[in-house]
This record gives C-alpha cells, sequence and structure tokens, in this order.
C-alpha cells in the first residue's frame, strides 16, 4: 500500500465509485459479499488498491498546502517537479485566527515577523511527500495566502 487505507466514512461516503471500481475488476454485489465473508485478507487488498487510487487522484491535483500552528505559517506551493515553501513566524500573533492572519498581512515587514522563502526539488516522488505533509497536518489550500504573501514579502 502506497498510502493510506481510507476511512470506514470515507469509503461510505465513495460507495457510488468504490462500486465502479468492484466492477472494473469484475466483482459484482455478491461476490463482494463473499469476498468480505470468506476472504477478507482479499477484500482488505480490494479497499487498498482503491485508497492508493483515491489518493492519488487527489495528490495529482493538489497546487498549496498550507500548514498552520499558533506561531509558525508553513505554506506550500507543489509544483511538479520542485515545491516552494514560504514560512512564517511571530512571536506577537496567533496564527489560528483568521484576523491574525490578516493583521501579518498587513504587517509583513514588521521586526517581529520572520519571513523566510526557499524551494526544494522533491527527494521522492512528489505525491509520497505530498502526503507526507498531509500525514503531518498540512492541508489543502486555495494558494491564496501564499501569492498575497509572496506578492508583498
Amino acid at each position: 500500500m502506497k498510502y493510506r487505507r481510507l476511512a470506514k466514512e470515507q469509503l461510505e461516503a465513495l460507495h457510488e465509485d468504490f462500486s465502479k471500481f468492484l466492477a472494473l475488476q469484475q466483482i459484482d454485489a455478491k461476490e463482494w459479499t463473499d469476498l468480505k465473508e470468506n476472504q477478507p485478507e482479499v477484500a482488505e487488498q480490494e479497499i487498498d488498491v482503491f485508497s492508493d487510487l483515491v489518493w492519488e487522484k487527489i495528490l495529482n491535483k493538489v497546487e498549496y498546502l498550507e500548514h498552520i500552528s499558533p506561531n509558525v505559517l508553513n505554506l506550500f506551493k507543489c509544483n511538479e517537479t520542485n515545491i516552494e515553501r514560504i514560512v512564517i513566524e511571530s512571536e506577537i500573533k496567533d496564527f489560528s485566527s483568521q484576523e491574525n492572519i490578516q493583521w501579518i498581512l498587513d504587517n509583513l515587514h514588521e521586526d517581529k515577523i520572520q519571513i523566510m522563502k526557499g524551494a526544494k526539488n522533491y527527494t521522492k516522488e512528489r505525491n509520497a511527500e505530498l502526503f507526507d505533509l498531509i500525514e503531518k497536518g498540512a492541508e489543502f489550500s486555495k494558494g491564496e495566502l501564499f501569492e498575497a504573501i509572496l506578492s508583498n514579502g
């Protein structure tokens, strides 16, 4: 398994897609019930393959990620061959509120705000690195904050 198995709730939400996936595997509803009861390890393998396909599809579309903690803001732009990162640290504002993030945007040049920018090539496959960031708490983003800081910083 390349990523992680989808949670039961996620699988239920993707029930229709999972049914289509099973149909492509030439497994109908009766066979699926039989697999779950008599060969649970094979059923789990099918769920794992489906989970990887879902994650792969999602990760292929990711352009930006954000990891926000109280005093550090990590913003990522996920390009094809490299990832750009903006790190903002502040001792005076808590990044967990939207109004404080707006304050940071309005005061980027304050001495108490540190901004670091950089880029690096992926050290492993792109989607695997993005998945690692998500597992560590990064969330999907539209990139508005990254681009605003890039243009103002």
